[in-house]
């Protein structure tokens, strides 16, 4: 496996939040490009995550999976710069990555073996789709998160909701179709904020983001970027209204 990448930010970005969720993760490279599908720990959130071939200015890759622990990835792709080129080569049991600017760096990583099963995106249909800026969304968010430790999203009389309710106080906020995209049937779904707050990091990657939900379903996530393919799944809180 070789592969270049002219610009890494979105790499080392999306590698830096997804290291929030899992610390190692299985890698795929094939004719389709470079892919993470991982689960968290606890089962409650997925991620998928996809650089297109078209992405890399050097692509040389058979079918290939290896292990790496993300917390390293992570810290050595922080070393890049906005005028970095990036160089991944698997040799052996390492990940040697380059780093070319003015100079040279060069880092090797150790591979590692990780033994779980391999992880497919569900499949999962939805009644509820909204589409939001991210900056709004991290707005809205962030209200909930200080008043309790999951938020609400709801579709009612033809408005979006996310809103958040604490033992005294509360939070909301409202969005009629001339803010947000809205499409589907009413519905509404419980999440957690401490995944809410990782998944909303990505915001910064694009300007679009898609809200895919269901009463008591779960929760996709599409940050929508000709770029790259990232999407969260996150189970929902089912729990009784107080």
């Amino acid at each position: 496996m070789l592969l270049k990448l002219d610009k890494p930010k979105i790499l080392s970005e999306v590698i830096s939040i997804i290291s929030e969720l899992v610390s190692e993760v299985k890698i795929k490279v094939n004719k389709e490009g470079f892919k993470i599908i991982a689960i968290d720990p606890a089962n409650v959130a997925l991620t998928y995550f996809k650089l297109p071939i078209s992405t890399f200015s050097q692509f040389e890759a058979k079918d290939e999976t290896i292990g790496v622990n993300l917390i390293d990835l992570k810290s050595v792709l922080r070393r890049c710069s906005s005028t970095s080129n990036l160089i991944l080569q698997s040799q052996d049991n390492l990940l040697n990555i380059e780093i070319q600017d003015k100079i040279t760096r060069k880092f090797s990583l150790a591979l590692i073996d990780i033994e779980q099963e391999d992880k497919d995106v569900p499949i999962l249909d939805f009644s509820a789709k909204i589409e939001i800026n991210p900056i709004v969304l991290t707005e809205a968010v962030e209200d909930c998160s200080i008043v309790a430790d999951a938020c609400s999203l709801e579709i009612k009389d033809g408005k979006f909701f996310i809103q958040a309710k604490g033992s005294l106080n509360s939070a909301q906020s409202e969005y009629s179709g001339d803010e947000v995209k809205i499409d589907g049937a009413e519905g509404k779904a419980k999440y957690s904020l401490e995944y809410l707050q990782k998944f909303i990091k990505a915001g910064k990657l694009t300007d679009k983001v898609k809200l895919n939900f269901s009463t008591d379903y779960p929760l996709r996530i599409d940050f929508l970027t000709n770029a790259f393919e990232l999407s969260f799944v996150l189970a929902p809180r089912v729990e009784t209204e107080d």
